[in-house]
């Protein structure tokens, strides 16, 4: 196992009772690898976006989370914590993942971006450091994804995983196992994922991904793919939009038959925030406040002129003064 691995986490203040979740899958995978693996996780406690319903309790999910990150994790002989730290500005998960693959592409082989609601397969680095070995030397650049749930249109199809592909899409169900608001449980991933005899491995084409559980490997950073600065809030898209402009022929290789379990709409994800303990679904809370849809909207029309000359990119300082001037 020669493979260096980094894989990187951004933790805000109101997920801290999700973390453990994705930090007990991981763990699960670190035991299943004996090589390098840096561990990075970066809390935020910054309240521009969402404000906790009080200082005391911001305070104590602040606490919660670095006890989870660090402490679960001690255990595991091959991980080396490359930074644990935290940071009360604003900060988003486009800021964050640009960073992770600045600071990280120089020193190890491949790239994981994690995420607090996700369940990482505990097949994650073995089936990598096995796919790295046999594609270093041919295809260098590359990313990689595994297997998703049923997604709600067919441009999806390529990467959801087999058992979950042929299922119907059904708007709001949280009881079916394969749907995007049923949350799934770190056992239940497990019961896909240990049914594997041989891997089911193909390159996409075009690219196609999310953010959640999105491996690059350090040759294609080196060449350029990062999140462009302009992507201040939503990162996959941009990050998207670069890999196909810098390297449209570089292969994703895609695991069909690894799950990867994204939590998006995991009930607890977003707990003590003020002023949302009345409103029951997760997207319902987000969009509740001020700044969700205009920011969403601001990402994706820079997203879409990435490459436009004429375009000039939208900031938070644009959002702030639109919430302003319609207040």
């Amino acid at each position: 196992m020669k493979t260096k691995f980094a894989i990187g986490c951004l933790v805000q203040w109101y997920e801290c009772n999700i973390i453990e979740e994705y930090v007990n899958s991981l763990k699960d995978a670190l035991d299943q690898y004996k090589g390098q693996v840096i561990v990075d996780f970066t809390i935020l406690g910054n309240q521009d976006l969402e404000k906790c319903i009080s200082e005391e309790q911001l305070n104590k999910c602040i606490k919660q989370i670095k006890s989870i990150c660090a402490g679960n994790l001690t255990t595991v002989g091959s991980i080396n914590f490359g930074n644990i730290r935290y940071i009360d500005k604003l900060h988003t998960i486009a800021d964050y993942r640009r960073e992770f693959l600045e600071k990280y592409h120089s020193q190890v082989d491949i790239l994981i971006q994690g995420e607090s609601d996700a369940l990482m397969p505990k097949q994650t680095f073995t089936v990598l450091d096995m796919l790295h070995e046999q594609v270093k030397d041919s295809t260098p650049k590359y990313i990689a994804t595994f297997g998703i749930n049923k997604m709600w249109d067919s441009s999806w199809k390529p990467l959801e995983h087999i058992e979950f592909t042929d299922k119907p899409f059904i708007n709001n169900d949280e009881k079916n196992w394969w749907s995007i608001r049923y949350t799934m449980t770190k056992e239940e991933m497990d019961k896909f994922n240990d049914k594997i005899e041989d891997l089911n491995i193909v390159n996409i084409k075009p690219h196609k991904f999310n953010g959640c559980g999105l491996i690059i490997s350090s040759e294609t950073v080196k060449a350029g793919v990062n999140i462009p600065k302009g992507a201040f809030f939503i990162d996959d898209t941009a990050l998207q939009n670069m890999a196909h402009q810098l390297l449209p022929n570089m292969p994703q290789y895609h695991f069909k038959n690894i799950l990867i379990v994204h939590n998006r709409k995991h009930p607890n994800k977003r707990s003590f925030i003020l002023n949302e303990d009345t409103i029951d679904y997760i997207d319902d809370k987000r969009k509740s406040t001020d700044w969700y849809n205009v920011a969403n909207e601001f990402c994706k029309i820079n997203d879409a002129n990435i490459f436009n000359p004429n375009h000039r990119f939208y900031t938070w300082d644009d959002v702030w003064k639109n919430i302003n001037k319609n207040n």
